[in-house]
């Protein structure tokens, strides 16, 4: 994997040729679209994401911003690059319920350096209002 460019990689597991991180079982969320500098997730907000007061735990949006925002910066990678969150924040603007039904998240890359990269999503309804939004920045290195 480590011969590809992040982009590649990441268009490996869509395409079923490299095994998806377990997460993705666990979460119940997807990679839908990818292109360089951004993708869309798909996210299923099950009722077993339910925290104490009956809505989708925070934790499940912040895994699904976690993982847009970080795989955006991914597909900006050359081969021999890596990279490691530095830090996310997330901002939850409408509950998401068990009958919110499929979400999207969409992330795209702000800004990409030779050793940090910033990025920005939102998690939308079918009908296109905003529940969440994140912003993360990660550090950028060479391999070896």
């Amino acid at each position: 994997a480590m011969q590809m460019t992040g982009l590649e990689q990441m268009q490996a597991i869509v395409a079923q040729h490299f095994p998806a991180p377990p997460i993705v079982e666990v979460m119940q969320q997807w990679i839908h679209e990818l292109g360089e500098g951004h993708i869309t997730f798909l996210g299923d907000p099950h009722s077993r994401y339910l925290d104490p007061l009956g809505m989708i735990h925070g934790g499940w949006a912040m895994t699904l911003l976690d993982s847009a925002l970080g795989c955006a910066v991914q597909s900006t990678l050359a081969r021999g690059e890596t990279y490691a969150s530095l830090g996310t924040e997330v901002k939850f603007i409408r509950p998401i319920m068990p009958d919110t039904g499929q979400v999207r998240c969409f992330a795209e890359v702000q800004s990409r350096g030779r050793s940090t990269a910033t990025s920005a999503g939102r998690i939308e309804d079918a009908a296109g209002r905003v529940l969440a939004t994140g912003t993360s920045t990660c550090f950028i290195r060479q391999l070896g």
